[in-house]
C-alpha cells in the first residue's frame, strides 16, 4: 500500500521549514509528479495545570493567519531531546512553570496530506512559577490563566483555533475525567 518515491527534489532547506517535491509511484504502477511535503521538525503541546487548578494558556499572534489566539504552550523538540524534556523545557522557556507531572495523551499529525510532522501531546500537572519567561527573539507570549472547566467550555465554543492543542485538550480532559470517576 505504499508509494515507492522515484525522486526527491529540495525546494528550500531551513531549519523550520523544509519543501520538497517528489516523484512517487503507487502500488498499482501510477506516477505521481509532482507530490510537495513540507518537512517540519516534530513538535510537543500540554493541557497545563498549576497547583492551584488554573490552567496556563498562552496568547500570541500568529501571522499566517493574521490573528493573535490562546493557545497551548508548547513547540518543537530539538534534535538529542526526547518529547518529554521538549515539553518540560517548552512549557519552563514560555511560561515560567515547572510542573510535577506529565502525562503522555497520544501522538497525531497535523496535516498528514501535506506536513511530514507529529505533535506529542501531554498533560501537565503540579505547576509553580519558577522563573520568568525565556523566549526565542521572534516569541512575543502573554501567560493567561484560567479556570479548568472555563477552558473546557472555551474548547467546546471553539474559541481554540489551533487544531492540535484543541486535539490535546480533548485527550487531557478524558484524562482528568477518568482519573476523577
Amino acid at each position: 500500500m505504499n508509494w515507492k518515491k522515484l525522486s526527491t527534489t529540495y525546494l528550500s532547506k531551513h531549519k523550520y521549514f523544509t519543501a520538497r517535491e517528489d516523484i512517487c509511484e503507487m502500488p498499482d504502477g501510477r506516477i505521481v509528479n509532482p507530490y510537495f511535503t513540507v518537512e517540519l521538525p516534530e513538535t510537543v503541546c500540554a493541557l497545563a495545570i498549576t497547583e492551584s487548578n488554573e490552567v496556563v494558556l498562552v496568547k500570541q499572534y500568529r501571522h499566517p493567519i493574521e490573528e493573535t489566539i490562546l493557545e497551548l504552550p508548547g513547540g518543537f523538540i530539538d534534535q538529542g531531546e526526547t518529547a518529554e524534556i521538549a515539553v518540560a523545557r517548552e512549557l519552563q522557556e514560555e511560561t515560567g512553570y515547572l510542573f510535577s507531572k506529565f502525562d503522555y495523551l497520544g501522538r497525531v499529525a497535523a496535516n498528514p496530506g501535506v506536513l511530514s510532522n507529529f505533535t506529542s501531546l501531554f498533560l501537565a500537572t503540579g505547576g509553580i512559577r519558577v522563573s520568568t519567561q525565556h523566549l526565542d527573539a521572534n516569541e512575543e507570549i502573554e501567560i493567561n490563566l484560567f479556570p479548568v472547566e472555563e477552558v473546557r467550555v472555551m474548547l467546546m465554543n471553539n474559541e481554540i483555533k489551533q487544531a492540535l492543542h484543541a486535539t490535546c485538550l480533548f485527550y487531557a480532559f478524558q484524562k482528568l475525567d477518568s482519573v476523577s470517576t
